[in-house]
């Protein structure tokens, strides 16, 4: 059955396209029109702007495309959008945005505090484990997906404690303590180890575990989120399944999103990893040869003092 039965508005979700654009408007205006007004400040690079850009259409993407709707059908849906929203929309966001303009913000009265307690790594690492096992267990996963307000708070929670995972790897502000890059590595290997139970759940389970995936009832109540109430009251459906590309199962659709969130994860951390890995390795060549340099430089001058004695 094809996805435009639920309409343009619930598939394009024309309201996030507004509210975007409102955020990219601010964003240059403060980045470049009011830049001056902050006492430290530098001209915005090209590579911030690509990276909030490419924020903003990964935003869009993930919660106004149809992949949205999709994730209410599809577990392995969901799955995909809570990867790339949890893991690489914070990433994209602390690197598209001025180191000076986030140096305002950790530093706001209420902000300093929480930033803290949530961003220290074993905090951050734990948390974002927590939360995320935590919206997975199907009775709280079932009760967040049928009431609109606990959905919208809970995924922002979500997003902040993926945020705060995200903020040891890339803190940009340049006069806050900085992780070191062998630190670094032992940070995303633990991230990395400690979402696999939550994943490795979902994967081995022997039944699908979500109402909302599998009970028709409980599924068109959770569709009431993202699909307009007139629209789908004129619908008649049964179940998700009707929309279940070939000979897939209600189980099936929960392994494959537990496998793909898993795979995600593992691919963006493996990037940062050689990227950190990288650095590390030329920070040490580096101070390597810096040490050579001093010693020979020490050398000579000892050798010419013996000389002219």
């Amino acid at each position: 059955m094809p996805l435009s039965i639920f309409g343009w508005q619930a598939l394009w979700s024309p309201y996030l396209i507004g509210v975007i654009v409102f955020l990219t408007v601010v964003y240059f205006l403060i980045t470049v029109k009011w830049r001056n007004d902050f006492k430290v400040n530098e001209p915005l690079k090209k590579s911030e702007a690509i990276f909030f850009l490419l924020a903003m259409v990964t935003l869009y993407i993930i919660k106004g495309s149809p992949i949205d709707l999709l994730s209410h059908i599809l577990f392995t849906m969901h799955m995909v959008q809570m990867a790339f929203l949890l893991l690489l929309l914070p990433i994209l966001l602390i690197k598209g945005i001025p180191w000076w303009v986030w140096r305002v913000v950790v530093n706001a009265p209420v902000v300093r505090t929480i930033f803290k307690i949530f961003t220290q790594p074993v905090v951050a690492a734990f948390g974002f484990a927590f939360m995320f096992s935590l919206y997975h267990l199907p009775a709280i996963f079932d009760t967040i997906k049928l009431d609109e307000t606990f959905h919208g708070i809970f995924t922002f929670i979500l997003f902040l404690s993926g945020f705060f995972m995200s903020w040891p790897l890339m803190n940009p502000v340049k006069d806050m303590p900085k992780m070191k890059s062998l630190y670094k590595i032992a940070y995303i290997i633990s991230n990395a180890v400690l979402i696999t139970p939550a994943c490795a759940l979902i994967i081995f389970a022997g039944q699908p575990l979500f109402a909302t995936y599998y009970d028709g009832e409980a599924w068109l109540k959770a569709m009431e989120l993202c699909v307009p109430l007139g629209t789908l009251s004129g619908l008649s459906l049964s179940g998700p399944e009707l929309f279940f590309p070939g000979n897939m199962t209600t189980l099936g659709d929960q392994q494959t999103g537990g496998v793909l969130m898993k795979i995600i994860q593992e691919i963006i951390f493996g990037i940062i990893l050689w990227k950190v890995f990288r650095q590390w390795w030329k920070d040490e060549h580096s101070t390597t040869e810096e040490e050579i340099n001093e010693k020979a430089l020490k050398d000579f001058q000892a050798l010419k003092q013996s000389q002219q004695h």
